[in-house]
């Protein structure tokens, strides 16, 4: 799970990139590529935050 967050944070953005470059131009790139580092940023921090939880179970 963790290491699924690592790898969105590199694939989602370049993803976001590519489709708003095809959709929109460079400026619609480059929000692309914002918004799936949001996205990717989320990701992780839903898996960091599942992890700790699941650490503090006894």
């Amino acid at each position: 799970m963790f290491a699924l967050g690592c790898l969105a944070l590199i694939v989602l953005p370049l993803l976001g990139f590519i489709a708003g470059l095809v959709m929109g131009g460079q400026s619609m790139g480059l929000w692309g590529a914002g918004i799936g580092l949001i996205a990717a940023l989320l990701m992780s921090a839903t898996a960091a935050l599942a992890l700790v939880k699941a650490s503090r179970k006894r």
